[in-house]
């Protein structure tokens, strides 16, 4: 028997009533997604693309206009509470109560979902997220990076096997940036799934092994991600020549070329349909010495930019 997936999305819509007489704005236009168990799973796009609102009908915040939505199995109409219990939400707001202790934070969600106290595990979570030693300090004495710990400490006080970061990382330095995504993939290799949203896409292309892409409150894109990147099938190759150039020279007409400095050419091309020795030939043949040179792979910021912008409104 196969088990169902982490999360399983079917014709999700979400139409926000207008003001004075205005016509709805359709936040989601019948997403299907599904988030295979034990991945870590990058949801991307743009401002306004719809991805908050997903986030907001799975956590119970928002009520979806049209379509089906579940969580480790259990549907959303049918069992709210039920599939409430199996996901943990990251907000990116730091919504804490300042007066409050680490612990008492703690108790308190896990109270919220009703958590028996012979079942809470309070220190043991905040000893996974590095608070272990602040667990009796008010909450308004932590760093910027500690609060944002403590919110996934708070997300995962009712152990459920699927966890939501939304931006996660907003604002946070490097040093507690990569502290936290340490701390997540532990997580995730003892069998938590994630999903992620970020702007930060080199951060998803590091971390997700599967990407999903919203646009105009459409999916536009799912797939591993490497394949994702494959798509585009851009390359760079840099040639540093040994004179200086003031200009792209003749015979490079036929290629993307431009100066990246006197000595360095930049030259874009797609590897189905340009071999990098036509390239070299291309140079030589324009007189050019080549003391260096250097190959480049589209990175995920290029597939994201090209994708929403074929989404985009004419």
């Amino acid at each position: 028997m196969q088990l169902p997936h982490a999360i399983e999305i079917a014709g999700l819509r979400k139409t926000y009533a207008g003001s004075k007489g205005a016509p709805g704005k359709e936040a989601l236009k019948g997403v299907d997604l599904v988030v295979p168990r034990g991945s870590f799973f990058g949801l991307l796009g743009p401002n306004g693309a719809g991805k908050s609102t997903l986030i907001g009908i799975l956590a119970g915040l928002v009520q979806k206009t049209g379509g089906t939505a579940s969580v480790w199995g259990i549907d959303l109409d049918r069992d709210p509470i039920g599939l409430r219990q199996r996901i943990g939400v990251v907000p990116q707001e730091l919504n804490l109560d300042p007066f409050f202790t680490p612990r008492e934070a703690m108790e308190m969600q896990a109270g919220l979902y009703g958590v028996p106290r012979a079942r809470r595990r309070t220190m043991e979570i905040l000893d996974a997220v590095g608070l272990a030693d602040k667990a009796d300090a008010y909450a308004r004495s932590l760093s910027g990076g500690m609060r944002r710990r403590l919110l996934v400490a708070k997300a995962m006080v009712h152990a459920p096997p699927v966890l939501v970061l939304d931006e996660p990382t907003a604002g946070v330095d490097i040093e507690l940036r990569e502290q936290l995504w340490r701390m997540v993939q532990g997580l995730n290799r003892a069998g938590t799934t994630i999903v992620l949203t970020t702007h930060y896409l080199e951060e998803a292309e590091s971390l997700c092994d599967r990407i999903a892409i919203i646009g105009q409150g459409r999916l536009i894109a799912n797939e591993p991600t490497r394949e994702l990147i494959a798509r585009l099938d851009d390359k760079t190759i840099t040639v540093t020549v040994a004179a200086d150039l003031g200009a792209v020279p003749p015979g490079l007409e036929g290629f993307e070329a431009r100066l990246d400095g006197p000595r360095r050419l930049e030259i874009r091309y797609r590897a189905r349909e340009t071999r990098v020795e036509d390239i070299l030939d291309a140079v030589r043949g324009a007189g050019l010495a080549i003391q260096d040179l250097s190959t480049k792979e589209a990175d995920l910021n290029a597939t994201f930019l090209r994708l929403t912008r074929e989404q985009a409104p004419a």
